[in-house]
């Protein structure tokens, strides 16, 4: 099978190296990669021409219009009978096309997404961030685990789509907020078979500090609402966890400041949360440093996507504006 490995780039020549060079190992070697570069300021055309000679590597340049549209102009110039879509922040490991493969070989797939997880090479930040976006206590599981809660849906950071899905379903329709998720639900509406390949992993380093990983989950709690007005159905009892979560720590902060009867049990619940999380964090990666940050990022995923997700809510859903 030959594979066309799709990347979308804004401003981040460094994060593509690294992306190139980690496929420069892979041993599965029957594939090219298209790298696109959507409207950058700082681009990346001599780093990924630096590879020309240990990839199979074709780069684009066009106008600014997100990531969503940006793939769309590389599945338009693919040759592959099977498109994965990576994020620029991504490394691959080494035996993840040939898991791929063997596995697409053995059990079809018209589409396909796989899990992400910490590289040993990642700050303790990257990796308590890795942490909050996988743990159960936050995510519920829903990512890149086959116990997940419903319905699977491959996210962008790692995503197959077979050449048959492109033919009827299109690329994506909206570039941002919330792309991966429409595309995926409609794929699924098609009747397409759609799984996990628990072994295609990859490291996602996703943001390298608190305060962008912040306005980054802010963003996703707005795209869940943006993916409810295109499939109203989508919208599941899960994905108001976090913002339960934050008005419930709102609630227990104003308990304390007003000396309420139940703001005893308030924290109480708080600092159970607070040590599940720390002692879930620290067997997952042995370091209490990491474990202490992990709370830090889950409580950071939670408040940050509830209070996003209540925003586009009230706004979207609740005044019915556009």
């Amino acid at each position: 099978m030959f594979f066309s490995i799709i990347i979308p780039l804004y401003n981040r020549p460094q994060e593509i190296k690294e992306l190139l060079d980690t496929l420069t190992r892979q041993v599965y070697k029957n594939f090219e990669v298209l790298v696109i570069e959507d409207g950058s300021v700082n681009d990346a055309e001599d780093v990924v021409k630096s590879f020309a000679d240990r990839l199979d590597v074709k780069y684009f340049v066009k106008e600014n219009a997100g990531q969503g549209f940006a793939r769309n102009y590389a599945f338009e110039r693919a040759k592959g009978d099977y498109f994965i879509i990576f994020d620029s922040d991504c490394l691959i490991p080494e035996d993840y096309l040939e898991i791929v493969n063997n596995s697409l070989s053995k059990n079809w797939l018209d589409a396909y997404g796989g899990p992400d997880a910490a590289h040993s090479s990642f700050t303790p930040i990257q990796k308590a961030i890795s942490y909050a976006m996988t743990s159960p206590f936050t995510t519920g599981g829903i990512r890149g685990n086959k116990k997940g809660i419903g319905q699977f849906h491959p996210r962008s950071f790692n995503m197959g789509i077979s050449r048959q899905v492109w033919e009827k379903a299109g690329g994506f329709i909206i570039t941002r907020l919330g792309e991966d998720i429409e595309y995926s639900i409609r794929i699924h509406s098609m009747g397409f078979k759609i799984g996990l390949i628990p072994a295609a992993k990859v490291y996602h380093k996703r943001r390298t500090n608190f305060l962008q990983f912040y306005k980054q989950l802010h963003f996703f709690g707005r795209a869940r609402i943006n993916v409810y007005k295109f499939f109203p159905g989508g919208l599941k009892a899960v994905h108001f966890f976090p913002a339960i979560f934050t008005l419930s720590l709102i609630f227990t902060v104003i308990s304390n400041i007003f000396n309420w009867p139940i703001a005893g049990f308030c924290n109480f619940i708080l600092a159970l949360i607070i040590l599940l999380i720390f002692f879930h964090a620290w067997v997952k990666n042995k370091s209490a440093k990491i474990a202490f940050l992990s709370v830090i990022a889950s409580f950071i995923q939670l408040t940050a996507y509830g209070l996003g997700f209540m925003q586009d809510f009230w706004k979207r859903v609740i005044l019915k504006r556009s």
